[in-house]
């Protein structure tokens, strides 16, 4: 029973993460017109984030903050690879073209993710798995205007920027598992923000902006994309992927397209097309389907029961 409660558990901490993810592109879009770039936004995020959640180690936890040596390679990879060179491709889409469509093509990491973790974790792709692939493909086809044939379609630099963020997006979930269950997820979110801030600090010219921090209103987007949408998003995330099948996880985390969605339209005014419209469904019904599949694994592994063991 109580294993069947972390894996219901696990579904619902990563799609809270994901919705916290979807709110990227509200904060990312006030720091543009604040005179940012993609790199800089990535800096500020990785360092303001490392900072606020040091302080929050030290006041309260700070036995979170002892590692093994072996395993810094690993919190390094995935600061570096999976949160800035990440960041950056997904910034630089959403600097080229809407919130909406940016966040789309980070979809593409269940492909990715599925793929690898094949041949990485011998995890199978089930038919439901392959389904939600090939919605997911198509979904985000109809997205970047790539369908219907003839139509307005992203640039090509977009498209490649779109996927190497989907792929880099992908490896979160691979790369944590070489640490998820070994260290507290608090740990694992710190070291990853910190190598991050390392590796983009030095590069970035953020100290341009330095007096910008005196302006009070550049704080509400600092502290949003920090506290909210990547402190919450990636602890609550990394929490529920200790229950969550990699490649499962990274379809559940297309919640973050529907908040993204949302703000796109009724916040930010972006216009998107009755195809673009499609896609997302798609990609949510993406969503669903792994649901459902979750569900009828319950009730044919145990019958009469909602939820059933992580796997």
């Amino acid at each position: 029973m109580i294993a069947n409660i972390r894996a219901a558990l696990g579904y619902i901490l990563v799609l809270s993460g994901a919705a916290c993810w979807g709110m990227t592109g509200l904060f990312v879009q006030t720091l543009y017109e604040f005179g940012f770039s993609p790199w800089q936004v990535v800096t500020a995020r990785m360092t303001m984030s490392a900072l606020i959640l040091f302080i929050i180690i030290l006041m309260f936890a700070k036995e979170y903050l002892k590692i093994k040596l072996k395993d810094l390679p690993y919190l390094c990879a995935l600061g570096i690879v999976s949160m800035a060179v990440f960041n950056w491709f997904y910034f630089a889409v959403m600097e080229r073209a809407s919130v909406a469509v940016a966040v789309v093509f980070v979809y593409t990491s269940p492909i990715f993710a599925a793929l690898i973790a094949r041949f990485l974790y011998r995890e199978k792709l089930t038919i439901q798995k392959n389904a939600a692939i090939g919605l997911t493909i198509v979904g985000c086809a109809l997205a970047v205007g790539l369908l219907p044939p003839g139509g307005d379609s992203a640039d090509t630099l977009t498209i490649l920027l779109g996927l190497l963020a989907g792929l880099f997006c992908a490896s979160y979930s691979l790369l944590g598992k070489f640490v998820t269950g070994i260290y507290h997820p608090l740990t694992i979110t710190f070291y990853a923000l910190l190598s991050g801030m390392a590796f983009t600090i030095p590069t970035s010219g953020i100290w341009e902006h330095r007096a910008l921090l005196t302006a009070g209103e550049i704080w509400i987007p600092l502290l949003g994309i920090s506290i909210i949408s990547t402190i919450f998003a990636y602890l609550l995330f990394t929490y529920g992927l200790a229950y969550v099948e990699s490649s499962k996880a990274a379809i559940l985390s297309s919640m973050e397209l529907v908040v993204s969605v949302i703000i796109s339209i009724f916040i930010l005014n972006e216009i998107l097309t009755w195809w673009q419209g499609s896609g997302f469904i798609l990609v949510i019904a993406a969503i669903m389907l792994t649901v459902i599949s979750f569900r009828r694994r319950v009730r044919q592994k145990y019958p009469g029961t909602e939820y059933t063991t992580y796997e």
